[in-house]
């Protein structure tokens, strides 16, 4: 148990680390590339925090050979936006009104409203499709709705890098080299991946610690994967978006888990589609339905108000609860 806890631990150390390195190399890395701070943030650090919890399910399903590893692939796909819709994002806008009471900046978000209105837009379009055909079945009509994901997401990023403006906020040195005003290219390269892979590293510890925990007390592999797994995986993401908001670069933190959203909502679903029945249960289709319901409120409110008021962002935890609660009672 001793060993267990110290692994937990310097799971965490290495995830943190790896925040600070990646968010530090991949504002670089999109500045050098001259794109805007939503791309960077959805696109850049989105689809790179995605990677570690995106295999799970393609090993789970593509190599595994029993029903629970397809459960595990299936839970492993749909509690990454439950988890990131419904409990990473109210904590970050519960953070940002910590922040605020601490008097260690404004308590409101400061975001480019219309990269996030394209991330929850284009989320809520491809997972809501997703859900729809789960009640459909058919190989041929979920192999063509997982190459429209696809699609869909390729259309996503051109939006992205395409749109918005080159942000004119000083950067913090690159950690590789500190002394350079403007370092090399191959140098912020080799610190993204330097911080992607810590990420990825201490993300595979932390699940490997408590997958091995979760199993010693008989948790089933579906709550496993709906709930543990993505826990960990999600750390990236939820690290990297603290960390900017700290240092007041809100587009940059949400962007980072609206943008994995939709990775998430089309990449490994079209794993999913292409890889299984895709026949969902009601457990499984009511936590695809959660974050759909969180989204939908975020962009209502965006289009009412043209803003997000973080007290009602740190609501739709109470959604990410009451799932807590259905497993519980199930």
């Amino acid at each position: 148990m001793l060993l267990s806890l110290l692994l937990f631990l310097v799971a965490i150390g290495i995830i943190l680390g790896g925040a600070a390195v990646f968010t530090n190399a991949v504002e670089w890395l999109g500045r050098r590339l001259g794109i805007s701070d939503g791309a960077i943030g959805s696109v850049l650090a989105g689809i790179a925090t995605a990677l570690p919890e995106t295999l799970i399910p393609i090993i789970a399903i593509f190599g595994g050979e029993s029903q629970a590893e397809t459960d595990i692939g299936i839970g492993a796909i749909l509690g990454a936006p439950l988890m990131l819709g419904t409990l990473v994002l109210p904590l970050l806008a519960g953070f940002l009104l910590l922040l605020g009471r601490m008097r260690e900046r404004a308590d409101q978000f400061e975001l480019d409203y219309r990269a996030v209105s394209h991330d929850l837009e284009f989320f809520l379009a491809a997972y809501g499709l997703a859900l729809l055909v789960s009640a459909v079945p058919g190989r041929a009509l979920h192999d063509v709705v997982a190459v429209g994901l696809l699609l869909l997401y390729a259309w996503y990023v051109r939006i992205h890098v395409t749109s918005g403006e080159v942000s004119g906020l000083e950067l913090d040195p690159l950690y590789f080299s500190r002394r350079a005003g403007r370092p090399a290219t191959e140098l912020i390269v080799a610190q993204v991946v330097a911080g992607l892979g810590l990420l990825i590293g201490g993300a595979h510890l932390f699940v490997h610690v408590v997958k091995d925990a979760a199993l010693g007390m008989g948790v089933s592999p579906l709550v496993l994967a709906l709930l543990v797994a993505p826990i960990a995986t999600e750390l990236p993401e939820t690290m990297n978006s603290f960390f900017w908001v700290y240092r007041k670069k809100d587009t940059l933190a949400v962007g980072n888990i609206t943008g994995a959203m939709v990775f998430q909502g089309t990449f490994p679903v079209s794993v999913g589609l292409v890889g299984t029945n895709w026949n969902l249960d009601a457990g499984a289709m009511l936590s695809m339905a959660l974050p759909l319901v969180g989204m939908a409120l975020c962009l209502a409110q965006l289009r009412k108000t043209g803003r997000w008021d973080p007290r009602i962002v740190l609501l739709s935890v109470l959604l990410y609860a009451g799932y807590m609660g259905y497993l519980v009672l199930r």
